[in-house]
């Protein structure tokens, strides 16, 4: 398959400047109508969550397209939605180099990137420039040079700028690599925060004549009571969804490469359990409240099928998608399609 000989040429190179040729390379496919050359057969399996009708359950997970430049590269291959960010309010350049690490022999990759991308403007001119009209999810962070106090601000900023162009926002409070982000998922910061959002969310759905989601990406690294915990300020404030889960700091799977000592989140096979139990217990702490996005360690339609019986209405793909390309998202969709089926 032409997927798996481009893999296997993109890993020998530095994973960032393979990861920056693939974008470059799908954008420059869906501009000269070549698309269809690495694109497998697409499903259609409709779902509506969150008042948005999907096309099909399987996603792109944000992180791959920070700064939008592949948008309609990436929709051709058949996801049922794109997510892209995070991007702050302000152009960063992330952490220092190398930032991003393959784990091949387990299907993972360990990333400390930091945001890196080229600001919340940039983004907006890349979606004016893109001919994609399906569901776009845009995933907002905070500088990393904003005080974790001041965080609501840079959220609310992005939120106001990118309302009108997305389909859903995601609001990412969970990456580890921004100095005290996970902290906004606890206690007083993630209720100060969540209220902002839903009042700054009222302002702009008068506004713009359209109500926009606002789902909330969390953490795997909880126990059950931290889990409940952000459950019940997920339904306090009726927030829209909630996206289970981002990298994980644990290195369980992966103990024993040479690569496990690097710092970053851990993405892929290794996060699979730990996502999927985060599911079932949101499942069952929100009861139907808000629905759930499910990510983390799918490599193949059973991943995604399992995510799905755990609770998840949808699901996103990364590390996997990395690994297995556009057949992932066939499989996927299929193995949904099974499930329910059979239910």
């Amino acid at each position: 398959m032409l997927y798996q000989a481009a893999r296997s040429l993109m890993f020998k190179l530095d994973p960032e400047k393979a990861h920056d040729l693939s974008l470059n390379g799908l954008n420059l496919m869906a501009n000269l109508g070549l698309s269809s050359l690495c694109a497998t057969k697409s499903l259609s399996s409709p779902v509506e969550v969150m008042g948005i009708q999907f096309p099909n359950p399987v996603g792109l997970a944000a992180g791959l397209d920070k700064n939008g430049i592949a948008i309609d590269g990436m929709a051709a291959l058949g996801f049922g939605f794109v997510e892209v960010g995070t991007v702050t309010p302000r152009p960063q350049p992330g952490n220092p180099k190398p930032r991003l690490f393959r784990i091949p022999e387990h299907q993972a990759i360990i990333n400390r990137m930091g945001f890196n991308n080229q600001g919340v403007d940039t983004l907006l001119a890349n979606i004016e420039k893109s001919r994609f009209d399906g569901v776009l999810g845009i995933n907002i962070g905070k500088n990393f040079d904003t005080p974790v106090e001041q965080a609501t601000d840079d959220y609310l900023i992005s939120m106001r700028k990118v309302y009108e162009k997305a389909s859903y926002i995601t609001v990412n409070v969970s990456s580890p690599n921004t100095p005290g982000l996970r902290t906004l998922q606890f206690g007083d910061s993630l209720n100060e925060l969540l209220a902002a959002l839903k009042t700054e969310q009222a302002k702009l759905a008068q506004l713009h004549g359209k109500y926009v989601p606002v789902a909330v990406k969390i953490a795997p690294d909880m126990n059950e009571d931290e889990f409940g915990l952000v459950a019940s300020a997920l339904k306090s404030y009726e927030m829209d969804g909630v996206i289970a889960t981002n990298t994980t700091l644990s290195r369980e799977g992966v103990e024993n490469s040479p690569i496990s000592a690097e710092a970053g989140g851990l993405s892929g096979v290794p996060v699979r359990n730990a996502a999927t139990k985060a599911i079932r217990i949101l499942a069952r702490e929100l009861d139907g409240a808000l629905p759930i996005i499910g990510v983390g360690g799918i490599t193949n339609g059973f991943d995604a099928a399992e995510k799905i019986e755990a609770g998840a209405s949808l699901v996103q793909v990364y590390s996997g998608f990395i690994y297995r390309g556009p057949e992932l998202i066939t499989e996927s969709v299929k193995a949904i399609a099974d499930l329910k089926h059979k239910g």
